[in-house]
């Protein structure tokens, strides 16, 4: 009888916790597009649309008829949508938020995540196909492309913080773990050599976010000017509604990735707070964080860069961020290399 209340009281507790985490993505998602599209308008001399907008854009949305063209597969173009944003939640509850543990915790939670990141980009393409439209065929084989681009970086770095994690003497805990990240930040494990790795990985995680979110320059699949928004053509009411909450959640869970895996620090332990005081500090913490990666990662670029070709998207991250991740991989494994043989300290240096 405690088993089966043990086991209806964990059930619970992951339902209500999708829902929160659903929520949070979600409302905060919506809250940094808002604040991006705002942030991005002044830096191009506009004035730009409230920061409001987004909530007002998904309502308009929801509300409006949901056509289906002629030409599609209706169960697939119906359902794309529905998984690519059931996908982007779930990989919320494998993230830590705000200072608390993941929800879903596991020993493999950085593969986890790297296979539930690529959900959200073959719904779309899915979705594309089945649409019927040329201009969603010429998106999708785009976004194919650009998907195969940007996951052999994004891989290296994942593998970068295994390794550091599983072989580093200083830790006990399993490589691919992102508790384990959280509970010894990557900063106090290197030295200089490994920590010019981590700022190497950093930079091209935070350029390969833009990729993830297909935005400029790396929007090609959707292109308006070009191939009328691409994917998204002939999606219209709740199945597009459903696709603009995909990429708010999505912002959320890659500005949420870089802040696990770079910066996991929490502003409490600091400050000396404990109960509620700590928690709300440290909430608001991580969501300045979350704030200064899109900042960074998704609104500057956007308005510096010009949209890239999709040969030089492809291009770009097959050779030149794929070759800058591989350096700082290696300068992260020869780094503990040097700490594992004792001839060098992170501290103290050579010895």
């Amino acid at each position: 009888m405690i088993e089966i209340k043990e086991v209806l009281q964990i059930v619970f507790t992951l339902i209500i916790g999708t829902l929160g985490l659903a929520a949070f993505g979600i409302i905060f998602g919506l809250i940094y597009k808002g604040i991006d599209r705002k942030l991005s308008a002044h830096m191009q001399g506009r004035i730009g649309p409230p920061i409001r907008q987004p909530f007002r854009d998904v309502v308009k949305l929801f509300t409006k008829e949901n056509i289906v063209p002629e030409n599609a597969i209706p169960w697939v173009f119906n359902l794309a949508p529905l998984v690519g944003l059931a996908a982007s939640i779930s990989i919320l509850l494998y993230l830590p938020i705000g200072g608390f543990d993941p929800l879903a915790a596991g020993k493999g939670d950085l593969i986890l995540i790297l296979y539930l990141l690529i959900i959200p980009s073959l719904a779309l393409v899915i979705g594309g196909f089945a649409s019927g439209s040329p201009y969603a065929t010429v998106g999708a084989q785009r976004e194919m492309a650009t998907m195969i681009a940007y996951e052999f970086p994004l891989a290296i770095i994942i593998i970068a913080m295994a390794w550091l994690i599983g072989t580093n003497p200083q830790v006990n805990a399993t490589p691919f773990s992102i508790t384990a990240l959280t509970q010894y930040p990557v900063w106090s494990l290197v030295g200089i050599p490994g920590m010019i790795g981590l700022i190497i990985l950093l930079f091209v995680l935070v350029v390969v976010t833009p990729a993830e979110l297909s935005k400029i320059p790396f929007d090609a699949p959707e292109a308006e000017t070009e191939i009328a928004g691409g994917l998204l053509t002939e999606y219209s009411g709740r199945n597009l509604g459903m696709f603009y909450l995909t990429d708010a959640v999505k912002t959320v869970v890659m500005a949420s990735l870089i802040v696990a895996l770079f910066f996991p620090y929490n502003l409490s332990p600091i400050l000396g707070f404990t109960g509620i005081p700590a928690y709300i500090t440290d909430v608001i913490f991580f969501l300045i964080k979350i704030f200064l990666v899109i900042l960074f990662s998704v609104s500057l670029i956007r308005v510096a860069v010009a949209r890239l070709k999709i040969d030089q998207i492809v291009y770009t991250y097959w050779v030149w961020f794929t070759l800058i991740a591989l350096i700082g991989l290696i300068l992260v494994m020869w780094d503990l290399q040097a700490v594992t043989s004792g001839w060098y300290n992170p501290v103290l240096g050579l010895v």
